[in-house]
């Protein structure tokens, strides 16, 4: 203790507002107050829970490449289309449907249509662009979910284009391929004519005419779910038919080109739903104690 009374000299007691006494520092040193405020940091700081930055990382789904041509008509292929096993939700049947409204004296008449592939799109274009020679912009965006036939993109894994025909980059083709994707929507086809009435919109107000009258479009078109199917074909003995046609009927198969190959066995094509295709083929082999052949 008496080793310890020149620092004892640079505290003086203070009351604490419970009644207690604690030794205060006369001065403080600014490494002192460093150390303090760290530590009451320590003491007084809630843990937070903060959202994962994974959730702002696009998803390797989700990646597009775009790709410009001489036609200024941006191209999306690969990653962002559906999977094969998934619903595809698109515009009914092969009619062309068309939606129009006014924005501060310019005419935008939207159309819409059912549509697999990019050549079948730009001959739907040609025709909306025949039909209306002295618009000023005819933009539009297009969705398919499989590879773009008669072009350098594709092959099976989708395909977006858009285009601004002239608009300011960004304010046409790209808000209505959103408002395709919004929907939800595939194999599609939307464009949107613009008769000007003079007046400037600015970007945003672009953006907000050529994307609202896509929707506007497609909105208005009734819509119908395509389910993925999956088709099998398979040979067996004849004292397997009954295995086979139940556990077809069970999985919701539909069997079809019945036929007896040289040997006598029993070939036969079944066709369901892709979500069923492995439990159905896993109910065949069952069935048929494994004397199945799938061709």
């Amino acid at each position: 203790l008496n080793s310890a009374w020149p620092f004892l000299l640079l505290y003086s007691a203070r009351p604490t507002t419970a009644g207690r006494r604690h030794l205060q520092p006369t001065f403080q040193s600014p490494f002192t107050t460093r150390v303090l405020s760290i530590s009451f940091c320590k003491a007084n700081c809630r843990r937070r829970s903060l959202p994962s930055i994974h959730n702002n990382i696009p998803s390797k789904s989700r990646l597009q490449h775009y790709s410009s041509n001489n036609s200024g008509t941006k191209s999306t292929t690969g990653l962002s289309s559906s999977s094969s096993s998934e619903q595809l939700k698109t515009l009914q049947g092969n009619d062309i449907y068309a939606a129009e409204e006014v924005i501060k004296k310019s005419r935008f008449i939207g159309f819409a249509s059912h549509c697999t592939n990019w050549d079948d799109a730009q001959i739907l274009l040609q025709n909306i662009r025949n039909d209306h020679p002295k618009a000023r912009h005819v933009c539009f965006g297009f969705v398919s979910s499989s590879g773009a036939t008669g072009s350098s993109e594709g092959g099976g894994s989708g395909t977006e284009r858009c285009s601004d025909d002239g608009e300011p980059t960004g304010t046409a083709g790209v808000p209505i391929l959103g408002a395709i994707k919004g929907e939800g929507l595939s194999d599609v086809v939307c464009a949107v004519v613009r008769y000007s009435g003079g007046i400037k919109l600015g970007a945003g107000g672009l953006i907000r005419a050529y994307g609202g009258t896509g929707r506007l479009v497609l909105r208005s078109a009734p819509v119908e779910v395509h389910v993925p199917k999956r088709t099998m074909r398979i040979a067996t003995r004849t004292a397997n038919s009954g295995a086979v046609y139940a556990a077809s009927a069970k999985f919701g198969g539909v069997t079809s080109g019945e036929s007896y190959n040289d040997r006598g066995e029993l070939e036969v094509a079944i066709v369901c739903d892709e979500e069923n295709g492995d439990r159905l083929k896993e109910a065949l082999v069952d069935g048929t104690r494994g004397g199945i052949m799938f061709l």
